[in-house]
């Protein structure tokens, strides 16, 4: 999606009544170190120093794409813990300027229509949920600590308590680095790999790696949930922010979301 709202991102279908997308790291206001590949960039976080005006010009973009209903984010914390909002949350985030967090955590489920939830990332998995039969949706920051600890399945959790079924649930897990580019010390891969088995990769060269879009949708199919894979990595695709490639070469970068919202 690109003509209407200038983002570039990519949409992915969870189903009749849902909004989700992924975006990239292009479509908004910021400049260098924070811009996209051909220009200004759509850096969605608050936390990398990028100026708080235009991060907040960048999120407005979002609810273009969902006919503007507003995006809530967490501050994540590489934890396993869920957020849920309602219809208050909707209003807080409604107001001008927009809050900065929903609170500390890495998961976000709601059942309010009108409300997107969004997942900032430059290098860990953002997962997407929608039940659109039970009316419920949610989002998951799953990084190294957060796939071994199960978010996107307390995620799933939380939906459930909600009136979703993990049959009717689709999970959409986005663009990630690629367990051919995630290399980690041996004894890392080998605590991770314990807890979720399918983690257990080698990179492109040979070293100890992880792959975490893997382990996350093994996690899901496990619980029964249909699950499609955006099958880019963001290390090695500029297209995207990425944290482990700006370190490399000395500078900051962005964050790229993963938003879902009820019509």
């Amino acid at each position: 999606m690109t003509a209407a709202t200038g983002i570039d991102a990519i949409s992915v279908d969870l189903g009749e009544g849902v909004r989700a997308f992924f975006t990239t790291a292009s479509g908004g206001v910021s400049p260098a170190p924070w811009a996209g590949p051909s220009g200004p960039g759509l850096n969605l976080g608050l936390n990398v120093s990028d100026d708080v005006v235009r991060v907040r010009e960048n999120r407005a973009r979002l609810g273009v794409v969902l006919d503007g209903a507003p995006v809530a984010f967490a501050t994540q914390v590489h934890s396993d813990r869920v957020i849920p909002l309602g219809s208050r949350d909707r209003s807080r985030w409604s107001t001008e300027p927009a809050p900065e967090s929903a609170g500390h955590g890495d998961a976000l489920v709601t059942a309010e229509p009108g409300l997107g939830l969004g997942v900032l990332v430059a290098d860990c998995v953002p997962v997407l949920l929608a039940d659109p039969e039970a009316g419920v949706v949610g989002v998951a920051h799953a990084g190294r600590k957060g796939t071994a600890a199960g978010v996107a399945l307390r995620a799933l959790e939380s939906m459930t308590e909600r009136g979703a079924r993990p049959d009717r649930v689709r999970a959409a897990v986005g663009p990630a680095v690629c367990g051919r580019c995630y290399e980690v010390p041996d004894e890392l891969r080998d605590e991770v790999s314990a807890a979720v088995p399918s983690a257990f990769a080698r990179t492109s060269w040979g070293t100890p790696a992880l792959d975490l879009p893997a382990a996350v949708s093994a996690q899901l199919s496990g619980a029964g949930v249909a699950v499609t894979r955006v099958r880019r990595c963001t290390l090695e695709d500029e297209t995207f922010f990425s944290h482990r490639r700006a370190t490399a070469r000395g500078t900051a970068t962005g964050r790229q979301a993963g938003v879902v919202a009820l019509a």
